[in-house]
């Protein structure tokens, strides 16, 4: 009786312990290549990525699925910089500890703005920090 017992508490603890775990959100690993013109940045969601047009600061949520509800919509559609200001690289997105923001700096002059994503339209947005 007493082997049926803790075998019984090791079958349950482990089934406990499998149970628990979740899917780690996949690790971005960023190169350091300047040149490119477009980078996606995943969120925690892992459903949701944001690309962004590392000369111009401009951003779409991109969800990606296995269903129909594959979507790229616009966060910012505004340049941040003239055209002749332009350059591959200027623009790069940092995570913070809230899963729906990002930072967005301009690694030239310094500027940075709070970035959202949703899900609901009204919900998305990109504000400068002064």
């Amino acid at each position: 009786m007493r082997k049926l017992l803790i075998a019984t508490i090791i079958i349950l603890s482990s089934i406990s312990a499998y149970a628990q775990s979740t899917p780690a959100a996949p690790i971005q690993n960023i190169s350091t290549d300047s040149g490119v013109t477009f980078r996606l940045f995943a969120t925690k969601n892992l459903y949701t990525f944001i690309k962004l047009d590392t000369r111009n600061g401009k951003m779409w949520q991109v969800q990606w699925s296995t269903g129909d509800d594959i979507l790229q919509v616009p966060l910012s559609l505004t340049s941040l910089v003239t055209k002749e200001e332009e350059k591959n690289g200027r623009f790069f997105l940092y995570p913070t500890t809230n899963i729906y923001n990002f930072l967005l700096l301009d690694q030239i002059d310094g500027r940075v703005w709070q970035v959202q994503w949703s899900t609901e339209a009204k919900s998305r947005l990109v504000i400068p920090i002064y």
